[in-house]
């Protein structure tokens, strides 16, 4: 079990502790030991309990805990909890906006014991009776309980992603002849997983079938399946699962026919017929590229069959080479320990080396995040710029450029003064607090940054969390003007739960002239291979390399944060 995983189970036990009215002096402890063992290199799962106890913040008996994780995956106190607490609190205690001591009023003052009931009893103003609940936080609960279930069953991209890559594997190494292809929304690279489908072939349909139905991350579904199709759920998450069987024959028109949108499907291409019409009339075809000749079209890659832009023939022509990992020479957007980073500066610098990566953006918190990030303030930032400077010297030729994630302040100014923004190569300008804002509050917030002369990457456009919270709104349009207007690149942050800008404004972002810049948004090394997700959203969107911020060379995004900079400079006198 790796590091994150067990720190998950320790935050899950100091929840049920405070749910079950624990002294306050032990829940601290775990909170110390936690913020601890966030900011561990080492990895925990190798460690004995002599060693865990020697990691600051962390007893006796936290390391005897972790010990126990590490032999059977959990832990006898955490098991106590777990049996003593109906299934429907433990997930009410992951709402969002209400904590363990709340939830324990609802339980024990209301016999509140699931979501629906909690939904039931604000609608019937039974929570008014309570201390502390008053209509904002019953507002807010109301639609955190609506936001879990419109979302129920669904995967990020990234989360799905696994279990597609696996179950497939799996059904090759059993079925030696077997085709099988992932399909709809996933093979698009859509951020959200409603549904995860499979196109499959096989001269052994009903084996395939039966091992299936017993596969235990999977639950079968007899009423929903049929003659030519087997459907399900995974086991853990309640997402379905839905394979499509074909013959070989029509394999590749199957999966057309599965991946590509409603829109896509019924575009009209030749003769008033659609591409669903044409694919439907043809014998059989080889490639799905055979069925993009039918209606004299080049092969159109399936993340970007939305019924977007693939059918403008002067965009695809412009967009004809989309953006491949290959092309990305740097990383931009990242943190280490002189905020809320895992790895040191050299940690992360080197790793982004070794990647074979030009160059690294360290971009750590601005002083208004000091009490959630460890932001830095003026002197702080003097003492990693320093750092950079002597890394740059041993690291060389790879060089580590001296970049914040800057907030923007609730009025729209940047988070220093402008000869501390000066002495940044650039600048990631983001909203990390106060986001409950309308539309229009929310939009000039950005666009007061967006037009702040040392602003180089507007971050996070929208700060929204997928399957978690909705983003603050934002005009989308009018802040893409404004960055096509002020020269501001806008960032795909690459972080799976972020993926913002959303990709349905990407292709507008383009047509105005404007770069995008692929970030990871990078807390610990391995988070930058999270790059690849930012490289599906992008190329969803259509972006090529020349309109990607951090596919230039480390001597071409030198000069081009050199000539930002000095503009920055004049403007700024």
């Amino acid at each position: 079990m790796d590091n994150k995983n067990i720190i998950r189970l320790l935050k899950q036990t100091c929840s049920l502790m405070e749910l079950h009215g624990e002294n306050d002096f032990k829940i601290k402890s775990y909170n110390n030991a936690i913020f601890n063992l966030e900011r561990e290199k080492g990895d925990l799962s190798g460690m004995t309990a002599a060693d865990l106890s020697k990691i600051n913040g962390v007893g006796k008996s936290i390391a005897t805990a972790i010990d126990e994780i590490n032999q059977t995956g959990s832990f006898a106190a955490l098991d106590k909890y777990l049996e003593q607490t109906p299934p429907g609190v433990i997930e009410l205690l992951t709402l969002k906006g209400i904590g363990a001591k709340k939830i324990r009023q609802l339980w024990k003052d209301l016999e509140i014991e699931s979501n629906e009931t909690l939904l039931q009893a604000i609608e019937e103003g039974k929570l008014a009776k309570l201390k502390g609940f008053g209509e904002k936080t019953q507002n807010n609960l109301k639609e955190a309980i609506l936001f879990k279930q419109q979302h129920s069953g669904k995967l990020l991209y990234a989360e799905a992603e696994p279990f597609v890559n696996a179950l497939k594997e799996s059904i090759k190494q059993q079925f030696s002849d077997v085709q099988i292809a992932e399909s709809g929304a996933f093979r698009r690279k859509t951020e959200i997983i409603e549904e995860i489908l499979f196109v499959i072939a096989s001269e052994q349909e009903s084996q395939i079938k039966a091992y299936l139905s017993a596969t235990e991350a999977l639950e079968y579904n007899q009423k929903q399946s049929g003659p030519f199709t087997w459907r399900g759920v995974l086991t853990e998450t309640a997402t379905p699962v839905r394979f499509r069987f074909t013959s070989k024959n029509n394999f590749h028109k199957d999966l057309f026919i599965t991946t590509g949108s409603h829109t896509h499907l019924y575009h009209m291409v030749k003769e008033q017929k659609c591409l669903l019409d044409l694919v439907r009339e043809a014998g059989q075809v080889d490639s799905e590229e055979e069925i993009y000749q039918l209606a004299d079209l080049k092969y159109i890659a399936p993340e970007l069959r939305e019924g977007q832009f693939e059918f403008d023939s002067t965009k695809m022509e412009q967009r004809e080479n989309l953006v491949e990992m290959g092309d990305l020479k740097g990383i931009l957007h990242n943190h280490c320990t002189y905020s809320d980073g895992k790895h040191s500066l050299e940690e992360m610098a080197t790793y982004c080396k070794e990647l074979g990566y030009e160059y690294l953006g360290i971009t750590d918190h601005s002083k208004s995040s000091f009490y959630y990030a460890n932001g830095l303030y003026e002197n702080r930032v003097k003492e990693q710029q320093a750092e950079i400077d002597e890394l740059n010297k041993k690291l060389a030729p790879f060089k580590i450029f001296k970049g914040i994630e800057c907030d923007i302040l609730p009025d729209g100014s940047l988070d220093y003064d402008n000869d501390t923004l000066a002495s940044f190569d650039f600048i990631v300008a983001s909203i990390h607090s106060a986001m409950s804002m309308d539309i229009e509050k929310a939009t000039l917030r950005v666009l007061k940054a967006v037009e702040n002369p040392f602003t180089t990457i507007l971050g996070h456009m929208t700060g929204r969390l997928l399957l978690q919270r909705d983003g603050y709104p934002v005009d989308h349009k009018t802040i893409i003007d404004a960055c096509a207007k002020n020269n501001v690149v806008i960032e795909i942050n690459s972080h799976p739960r972020r993926l913002d800008i959303d990709w349905r404004w990407i292709d507008y972002a383009l047509s105005k002239g404007v770069r995008l810049s692929i970030n990871p948004d990078a807390h610990a090394k391995e988070g930058y291979h999270d790059m690849i997700y930012g490289v599906h959203i992008g190329r969803k969107g259509g972006l090529t390399k020349e309109m990607n911020l951090n596919s230039m060379s480390l001597e071409e995004i030198n000069k081009y944060f050199e000539s930002r900079k000095e503009k920055a400079l004049n403007m700024a006198v």
